[in-house]
């Protein structure tokens, strides 16, 4: 049975190039980066080769990266980190109601600490107004906090302009930027981002490693105590072969930037093309535009989600039906609701997500098996009214 893996959102392969690289950290440069000896010299050589590496992806110099375990943990520290080092100008924080529960939890975890937040709605594109930012200001807030690419819909954000309002009004913007390093061109200074989350599994590194970009100057308190690692802001001994492939991966997207996001815009505008032309009643979840190069979303009337998802899985198609942190959680996207969608349709979505190592063949064999799977599951469905 063929196999066709297009859930990248959730997770990529990672690159045979930084496979290799990262192989001789494990049994022969395995000395600890903060041992004064020739093999922890070694080690901490090799973290600041990535730390550069990271930095030159996204315009930032190297001291300003700070290496984690993820996506998650970069935007813990810096949501906590924030509102702790400046609790004593304000205690309100402004964020999006279609944030990764990375965001949304951690800033529910500071509204039990007394600390107040807003969550800005967003249109039927998953767009946040930059007038609703503005609006929501106040004397009292210290920290904007907007993903600069959405992992369920793929809306991209103008962070560029919500930043500048920021720095107007001398507060900290930090954006998680998970989904889109590797597939949108993105420079913190351009940008005026204060912070930036990245994780290295989703652009072809391995899993267990992200970085914390913060903009020197920045006034930051630690959340995790131990040893004096990166700079006292994540103590724990470094991970330093996923690190290095972090690095190594991190240059990979910075050279084929151009030729990946060309090779994926074309086959999602395929796929999303093929399949609204094959199969009635289905409706594509956020913009024609401003949409991540690798993103579809589509949601199908009268079918079942995780059916549709185990569906596929039985034809060798691994797709999701939204984020992989929330996809065993029985409740509608809260991202597809938060866009107007109905929970019907929202309970009916397939998030379909394309890598650099998709071919036109995989997007052949989704356009072959989907439609008879999406007429079979409706044909089972008491809500199905074929017109």
């Amino acid at each position: 049975m063929k196999r066709v893996y297009l859930d990248n959102s959730a997770t990529t392969a990672v690159d045979r190039a930084v496979i290799e690289t990262m192989l001789p950290y494990f049994d022969k440069a395995y000395g600890n980066a903060s041992s004064f000896h020739s093999f922890g010299r070694e080690a901490a050589r090799a973290l600041e080769s990535a730390r550069d590496q990271v930095a030159t992806l996204i315009g930032a110099k190297p001291s300003e990266i700070y290496f984690t375990a993820g996506g998650t943990e970069s935007d813990n520290i810096a949501i906590l980190g924030i509102a702790y080092a400046n609790r004593d100008k304000g205690n309100h924080i402004i964020t999006s109601a279609i944030e990764h529960p990375a965001v949304l939890e951690t800033c529910r975890h500071l509204e039990e600490s007394g600390f107040k937040v807003t969550y800005l709605p967003v249109d039927i594109d998953g767009r946040v107004s930059l007038s609703d930012l503005r609006d929501a200001i106040t004397e009292e807030t210290i920290l904007i906090t907007i993903m600069h690419a959405n992992n369920e819909i793929g809306t991209i954000q103008h962070v560029r302009d919500m930043g500048a309002l920021a720095r107007d009004r001398n507060i900290a913007f930090h954006t998680d930027a998970v989904q889109s390093i590797g597939k949108v061109p993105l420079d913190v200074e351009f940008s005026n981002i204060d912070l930036l989350s990245i994780s290295s599994h989703k652009l072809h590194g391995p899993k267990g490693v992200g970085a914390l970009y913060v903009r020197e100057g920045t006034a930051i308190t630690p959340v995790i105590f131990g040893g004096g690692h990166e700079r006292g802001l994540r103590p724990s001994t470094e991970n330093v072969p996923g690190i290095v492939g972090f690095g190594k991966a991190c240059e990979i997207a910075h050279n084929r930037l151009d030729e990946d996001i060309e090779h994926m815009s074309s086959l999602r505008d395929k796929l999303i093309k093929g399949i609204l032309d094959a199969i009635p009643k289905s409706v594509l979840n956020g913009p024609c535009s401003d949409r991540l190069c690798n993103n579809v979303n589509i949601s199908f009337e009268a079918v079942e989600g995780e059916a549709l998802i185990l569906a596929l899985d039985r034809v060798g198609i691994a797709a999701s039906t939204g984020s992989a942190c929330s996809s065993k959680k029985s409740t509608a996207s809260h991202v597809l609701l938060a866009t107007g969608l109905s929970e019907q349709m929202a309970y009916g979505s397939l998030r379909i997500s394309l890598s650099r190592f998709t071919t036109e063949d995989d997007i052949g064999y989704v356009l072959e098996k989907l439609p008879p799977i999406v007429e079979r599951l409706r044909s089972m469905s008491p809500l199905w009214k074929e017109e």
